[in-house]
């Protein structure tokens, strides 16, 4: 018998063959469009499905529409972890400037990352006039509303801007994370104030260890009358097989519109560490899926290389091929043992510093 959880999954599976066609017109030039260099242009509504590619100019990064927000972004997205793990300040600013001259404007951070290190490099990388080419991400650990303002204020101080393009809730890793962000005096009191005050454009969450975490995340915005504008997740050739966001959490971000930030892509190393994948299929499986943008550590130049490389040249897998890695990874990924993030405490940062989630003190 067909069940609701059936018709949700084959939305997923239709938004896998949708995003291939759409980038494979677009290739064709049916879609192209200019890149965009300003944040009023970034905010350009466009009628395009979540997922959809837009090609901007040739050489450059093609780019996707971020949910129901309209904005179009760079489908791949710098991690702001691995900015503050360069061989020094001076490498990370020219990862950063390199990206944006490249296409690359999404720019992904926390206020907890290396001690503040990731964002203060960030902030440096984006002054000189270099803030409007980017659309910047970060995340906050506070729970309360008084830790997550206070935190907020910190990371606008570092990265040197009055606005954060998205802010979001980090590390929803717990089944009673949803209640506390949402309560009275939690963090979405402060986020949605510091929205209104024009210091954030966009809010969404991030997590990374369960699919049902997720999903109660979204139910309680519901129960409150909030849509997140973006959600940021696990997707990766081995997410289909334990614990699947991308079975479980992609289709109902596609039914509502939702932003959707894939991450993980390579679970740090874990995934390639099986031997079974290499580190361009495990990039271009993710961009295949509709998600709007994939985020990836990048801590040298090399590995910028890389991404720009499968980003300007990016052909999304056919299903033929989708089915062939999913088939190269179903046994190892059985007990989510590659993706260490769901199965152990080995990614989660609130975990190793609860008082996190109460102050702003590093």
């Amino acid at each position: 018998m067909k069940t609701e959880n059936d018709d949700v999954r084959a939305v997923g599976r239709r938004a896998f063959l949708t995003v291939a066609g759409a980038a494979a017109a677009a290739a064709c030039g049916k879609a192209a469009q200019e890149p965009r260099s300003s944040q009023a242009e970034l905010a350009a509504p466009v009628p395009a499905a979540p997922g959809t590619t837009t090609v901007t100019s040739s050489g450059s990064i093609p780019r996707r529409r971020l949910g129901r927000t309209g904005v179009l972004v760079s489908m791949i997205g710098v991690g702001g972890y691995h900015l503050g793990r360069t061989k020094d300040e001076a490498e990370a600013i020219r990862i950063v400037r390199t990206a944006l001259d490249r296409g690359i404007d999404f720019m992904d951070n926390s206020w907890d990352y290396n001690g503040g290190v990731s964002e203060e490099r960030l902030g440096k990388a984006l002054a000189d006039g270099h803030r409007d080419r980017a659309f910047v991400m970060t995340k906050l650990d506070g729970r309360t509303a008084t830790s997550a303002a206070q935190q907020l204020e910190q990371s606008l101080r570092r990265i040197g801007t009055d606005r954060i393009d998205l802010v979001q809730v980090h590390e929803v890793i717990r089944m009673t994370d949803p209640a506390r962000v949402f309560d009275k005096g939690g963090a979405m009191e402060a986020i949605v104030a510091a929205q209104k005050a024009g210091k954030v454009r966009f809010i969404g969450f991030t997590g990374h260890k369960d699919p049902k975490i997720h999903l109660a995340m979204l139910k309680m915005a519901d129960d409150h009358g909030f849509r997140f504008d973006t959600v940021q997740m696990p997707v990766n050739v081995m997410d289909w097989h334990y614990r699947s966001f991308q079975k479980e959490v992609l289709p109902v971000l596609l039914q509502k519109d939702i932003g959707v930030l894939g991450m993980k892509s390579m679970g740090d190393h874990f995934i390639l560490d099986s031997g079974v994948v290499t580190a361009r299929e495990c990039l271009r499986y993710s961009l295949s899926t509709p998600v709007s943008v994939q985020i990836t550590g990048i801590d040298s130049m090399a590995i910028l290389d890389q991404a720009l490389d499968i980003g300007t040249h990016f052909e999304p897998m056919s299903e033929s091929e989708r089915q062939a890695v999913l088939a190269k990874t179903a046994t190892l990924a059985q007990t989510g043992s590659y993706e260490r993030f769901k199965t152990s405490t080995h990614f989660d940062s609130t975990t190793q510093h609860p008082q996190w989630l109460e102050s702003a003190q590093i």
